[in-house]
């Protein structure tokens, strides 16, 4: 890979890839102009380890969670329950939509084009034009269908049903349709007759993936507890609407989940009560009776000491029991702070046990008034427990606040965060770069034309000279009229000065030709073959030399053009057919050494007459009378003119146009001429345009001064 090929390609291509760029930015600006600003609005929430300020009893902190988690609640945040209560509260779910044209109608509703006013049709939205609505109410079978609104005056519209139904309204004035169930009431209309709009209720579901698309939560930092949240819209005052309503759904949850606990721990407890309290009396109504039974009973201070052990044990027992169905709801068996329960009360019910079997040792009467006794109080203290959680659960869910707190409130930056004018012109552009440097590498690697004399010489061509581009050379689109000789017009053109080049190269290169003359070919017409060739007889001819031009393309030959000559002049056609002698065909030109033979009529068998003995009769009588014979032919790979001509003629050279010839047809003209015994003496590479070539060859220089030239009186 040649990096300064490259490099020099991209150059020459600047134009295209400033087009490009151009274009590109062109394309940005007009993105920027057709698209509706979008604003943000954002809120701070954090996330707080407890929820509620009041000093509660350890028993009750468990129940409290202490964990943010973050993720949960982002989750919980953009979930169905807070964001459909969210749309009905601000009914997210109503669109109004202005009608617009295809492709570059928000141009036209974002700016005001005062000339384009009265060809733009008036339905089409402007800059300010809008409505308000009141009240929607659509049936279920019509949601997610479009109402076709248009404006009939100030405060008057008429509405389209999908069914196609047309109703008036008015504003601030319900609007009905009994047999769908259908209702529209119009706040407000700024807008001017004709104006169209679409309205539309979408469903529950579309319209909170809608919502849920625009709403993006984030927490700051890492197990920070600050959770970010950020609402994009069109609208933004409505923006910050929306999302204040998000977030105070997701508070109003957040709060009925945190009492939730509270409510479930109380419904628990309200329904042990009544149990605990039949228990309590059935364990008094015992003792008494047996007392009554035994008379009365004394206990020992030995059976009082066992009788309080059992009972307090009994009852942390109990009150283990109940902490173990309320943890049971919350966590699994293998929760840390379970079996740390699990473990208390194993070691209970081994101390329990030990304390039962002394018990077992007093006597019967004393065992059991014992075991009377300590069922009514672990039944009583039971109940009064029980009263005591159902007064603290009470006071918990009344003080639950929720563990969430609004450190930002909804707020939107008074700019739009798109588009982004400054990215999307830098894209653009970018985009335009890259297109266009990707089309001048795609031209340049597509076009197979002749870019430098070197690709010449590598096939074996030794390049006579490089004939820079002149515009006197393109003849295309000049199909009549004179045409002019620049050798005698500009003789101290840079160009001009190649042909003198072109002329040395050739005296040498036909030292040892049999005959003065000279074939010139190209691969394909518009090469400049009849341009070089009269040129290089017009230098020829000031150097002293007289020669003769002989437009040998009895198809489409143009050389009479650069003498003024009319088509019906007689030519090689006659010459060649013995209809007219060689001298009586030639015509000077406007140098005394410079003589032209015109092709004369055109004849149907152009190659049957050159291949007749006139042929080599006119090249001797040539040889005879003038220095030098150029032959200016057809195209080589389109018929055999060039073919028979280079076989008869002393030296052939092959014209090839810089970027425009391509090296296959150079190497296919070779083969051609090989195949019937000739070779090319060399090449010329004409029309080469520097500044298309990056300088790689050519004159790097311009001339100080001016050659001149003084022309013999004729």
């Amino acid at each position: 890979m040649d990096l300064g090929q490259i490099l020099g390609t991209l150059w020459r291509g600047k134009g295209w890839i400033g087009a490009a760029m151009a274009l590109g930015l062109a394309i940005g600006a007009f993105t920027i102009a057709n698209t509706n600003p979008t604003f943000q609005a954002d809120a701070l929430l954090q996330l707080e380890e407890k929820s509620g300020s009041l000093a509660l009893p350890s028993s009750l902190s468990a129940m409290v969670e202490t964990d943010p988690r973050s993720v949960t609640e982002i989750e919980i945040l953009r979930s169905r329950m807070v964001l459909g209560r969210a749309i009905a509260d601000q009914n997210l779910d109503w669109r109004v939509t202005p009608d617009t044209m295809a492709l570059v109608g928000t141009v036209f509703a974002r700016y005001r084009f005062r000339l384009l006013d009265t060809v733009i049709p008036a339905r089409f939205a402007r800059p300010g034009d809008r409505i308000a609505l009141d009240t929607l109410i659509v049936p279920p079978g019509l949601l997610n269908a479009d109402f076709i609104l248009s404006v009939t005056s100030a405060t008057e519209y008429q509405l389209v049903l999908p069914d196609g139904l047309r109703l008036n309204g008015v504003v601030g004035q319900p609007l009905t349709h009994a047999e769908t169930g259908f209702a529209l009431t119009l706040a407000s209309i700024t807008a001017q007759p004709g104006r169209r709009f679409y309205v539309r209720q979408v469903d529950e579901r579309r319209a909170i993936n809608v919502l849920r698309d625009r709403l993006s939560v984030s927490e700051r930092g890492r197990a920070s507890g600050i959770l970010e949240v950020r609402l994009t819209g069109e609208n933004r005052t409505e923006d910050m609407r929306s999302l204040d309503a998000i977030i105070q759904a997701y508070l109003g949850q957040n709060i009925s989940r945190s009492s939730a606990e509270a409510e479930s721990s109380l419904t628990f407890i309200r329904a042990q009560l009544p149990l605990a309290e039949q228990t309590l009396r059935t364990a008094e109504a015992a003792l008494n009776a047996f007392r009554q039974q035994q008379v009365t009973i004394d206990l020992t201070l030995e059976t009082q000491t066992i009788l309080g052990q059992v009972t307090r044990i009994e009852g942390e027992l109990a009150d283990l029991q109940r902490r173990e169905d309320e943890l049971a709801q919350r966590f699994t068996p293998s929760h840390p702070t379970y079996r740390q329960l699990l473990d208390e009360r194993a070691r209970l019910d081994a101390r329990l046990a030990g304390l039962r079997e002394q018990v077992g040792t007093l006597p019967e009467t004393q065992r059991q008034i014992l075991n009377l006794s300590r069922e009514v109080e672990l039944a009583q203290r039971i109940y009064t427990e029980l009263l005591t959680r159902a007064q603290e659960v009470e006071v918990l869910r009344a003080s639950t606040i929720g563990n969430v707190r609004i450190v930002d409130s909804a707020s939107a930056a008074p700019l739009p965060v798109a588009p982004r004018k400054a990215l999307i012109l830098a894209l653009g552009m970018g985009l335009g770069a890259v297109t266009g440097i990707g089309a001048v590498l795609a031209r340049n690697w597509m076009r197979k034309g002749v870019q430098d004399p070197a690709e010449l010489e590598q096939l074996g061509l030794p390049v006579l000279a490089t004939i820079n581009y002149n515009k006197h050379a393109d003849t295309e689109g000049r199909r009549e009229g004179k045409l002019g000789i620049l050798a005698f017009e500009s003789p101290a053109d840079l160009t001009v000065e190649a042909f003198r080049s072109l002329r040395t190269s050739l005296h040498f290169a036909m030292l040892d030709a049999r005959t003065p003359s000279l074939t010139v070919t190209s691969s394909h017409p518009e090469a400049g073959k009849s341009f070089l060739s009269i040129n290089l007889a017009a230098v020829a001819a000031q150097s002293g030399q007289r020669v003769c031009v002989i437009d040998a393309d009895m198809r489409r030959g143009q050389l009479r053009r650069y003498f003024g000559m009319s088509r019906d002049v007689p030519g090689l056609a006659e010459v060649l057919a013995g209809d007219l002698p060689f001298e009586d065909a030639l015509f000077q030109g406007p140098h005394e050494n410079l003589f032209l033979l015109p092709t004369g009529q055109y004849p149907p068998n152009p190659s049957e007459l050159l291949m007749r003995a006139g042929l080599s009769e006119l090249i001797a009588a040539c040889a005879q009378h003038f220095a030098l014979t150029i032959f200016d032919t057809p195209p080589i790979l389109a018929v055999t003119d060039p073919v028979i001509l280079a076989r008869n003629t002393g030296a052939a050279i092959f014209i090839a146009s810089h970027d425009t010839t391509p090296l296959g047809e150079v190497a296919e003209a070779q083969k051609t001429c090989a195949a019937a015994g000739v070779k090319f003496s060399g090449a010329v590479l004409n029309r080469y345009d520097p500044k298309r070539a990056g300088g790689q060859a050519g004159y790097g220089y311009g001339y100080g001064y001016r050659y001149t030239y003084k022309q013999r009186a004729q």
